[in-house]
């Protein structure tokens, strides 16, 4: 994510310089050909057509943006519920007999955002896990499609285990249980976001009247501004194109792009205060590098 005040003007530019070179290269042709050859140039609607184009992108880029925030805020979700397991695990069951219970079920709530993080990413899962768990602990969830999914079942698993022997009583049990359906329904919520994407006609439709409305720009413009259209339809352009690029990089909040949300930050955040909560040393929060926090 882009923690910048302002944005670069190199990094809008590096995403949409190809249509735009080619834009800017449409537009040197049609003027030459408007002063070269005696061609009277059509009258186009173009106020119409870019009224019309920007109400469009606006819906788009909206949408896309909608999505974003709602992966942020199930995210949000997560942090609250990481922190909630681990004080529940850290009040309610007893020490010392279950002292190594609790790091367990703590150092699995951090190893499973960091496995979510790397199946949203679609990186590969088993070294974020073995990096806190060992690798018997961890091969159950390992050999499971959904490896995250699979650490959650086991925290449940354990829960059980200390009510059975004694350390949690039933209601204890499903305050924590609760804590767990929210951690999963907060998974299901993002997984829905990476597996659902923008209808075809919010992804097609805008890209390709974009491009059409750049096509007829300076044919529309190069009788007002003459020698100067291919700079004016090119800011024009440049205006739309960048608005579509915007949907783009926004619909998907979990691509690891510079755009998309900071997992690695957050997820930082929960081992951080999971840890804390135990009393084990933490690492550092993680830091923007060059405008960017991953």
């Amino acid at each position: 994510m882009i923690v910048d005040a302002v944005p670069r003007v190199r990094v809008i530019i590096t995403e949409v310089w190809r249509p735009l070179l080619g834009l800017f290269v449409w537009d040197v042709i049609v003027t030459a050909a408007y002063y070269l050859m005696p061609i009277k140039a059509p009258s186009l609607p173009l106020t119409l057509f870019g009224s019309a184009l920007a109400l469009f992108l606006g819906f788009r880029t909206n949408s896309a943006y909608a999505r974003w925030w709602e992966g942020r805020g199930l995210w949000g979700l997560m942090i609250n519920a990481s922190r909630n397991i681990a004080r529940s695990t850290r009040n309610f069951m007893p020490d010392p007999e279950a002292r190594d219970l609790k790091r367990s079920i703590v150092l699995r709530q951090i190893a499973y955002v960091n496995a979510l993080r790397c199946q949203l990413r679609k990186q590969p899962v088993d070294e974020a896990v073995l990096k806190f768990l060992s690798r018997g602990e961890a091969e159950p969830a390992l050999a499971r499609v959904n490896t995250a999914n699979g650490l959650l079942d086991g925290t449940g698993r354990r829960i059980a285990d200390a009510r059975a022997k004694g350390w949690i009583d039933t209601i204890q049990q499903t305050q924590m249980e609760a804590v767990l359906v929210d951690i999963a329904n907060a998974q299901g919520g993002m997984e829905r976001l990476k597996n659902t994407p923008l209808p075809n006609q919010y992804r097609f439709m805008p890209t390709f009247f974009t491009r059409l409305f750049c096509v007829l720009l300076p044919i529309g413009l190069v009788e007002t501004l003459g020698f100067a259209t291919p700079i004016g339809s090119t800011i024009a352009g440049l205006m739309f194109l960048a608005t579509l690029q915007i949907g783009d990089d926004l619909v998907d909040p979990f691509a690891d792009t510079v755009h998309d949300l900071p997992l690695n930050a957050m997820c930082r955040t929960i081992e951080i205060d999971l840890l804390q909560s135990i009393g084990e040393e933490a690492p550092e929060p993680m830091k923007p590098v060059h405008g960017i926090l991953w």
